[in-house]
């Protein structure tokens, strides 16, 4: 254990990282919900065909803005990872503070997640497109990095559309919420 001292604010104590204490602290940080589609693929005589891949995140983040970058985080343990792997364009849905149940579909492990939710269609490259999401950025995978358990995807962005505008569906301290504004209004 470790303790530094902070000016004016006490001191902190430093732990050592292990995964639980990792996790407890990795739940305080909010992060928007986003669901990541990819089509399936064709195989050939070395591998199978592989199905049509959607799995829901937190990690999206905008990496670049010239050239536009963004990325998005998946273990390679997922059910997604094999099509995910092979895949040359992904659509990344930034999910509205309503679609909670699109983002439990797609974080359901062991479903055919678009029999689950059929409020899509097939976009451009096939790719699956998730109707009355806030934002979809249809992106060219540009470069895969392995990193621990996941692979950080990069993808460059070919054509986005916006939903209606609105609260983003956020994830924080294990469950979801939103950033409705309930403050008053001006009173002018």
């Amino acid at each position: 254990m470790t303790t530094v001292d902070r000016p004016d604010a006490g001191a902190v104590e430093l732990r050592p990282v292990d995964v639980d204490s990792f996790r407890g602290l990795l739940r305080r940080q909010a992060s928007t919900v986003t669901v990541v589609t990819t089509p399936g693929l064709r195989g050939n005589r070395i591998r199978p065909d592989l199905p049509p891949a959607g799995f829901t995140a937190t990690s999206f983040t905008s990496v670049s803005l010239d050239p536009p970058l963004v990325s998005v985080c998946l273990g390679r343990a997922s059910s997604s990872w094999p099509t995910v792997e092979q895949a040359e364009h992904v659509a990344v849905h930034l999910l509205a503070a309503g679609q909670q149940e699109i983002a439990e579909i797609f974080a359901t492990s062991g479903i055919d997640r678009f029999t689950a939710h059929p409020g899509w269609a097939t976009g451009p490259f096939g790719v699956p497109l998730i109707g009355d999401a806030l934002a979809v950025l249809l992106c060219r995978v540009v470069r895969r990095i392995a990193a621990g358990d996941h692979t950080i995807l990069l993808g460059e962005p070919l054509a986005l559309g916006a939903g209606e505008d609105g609260d983003p569906l956020l994830h924080h301290r294990g469950r979801y919420t939103t950033t409705l504004d309930e403050r008053p209004g001006p009173s002018w």
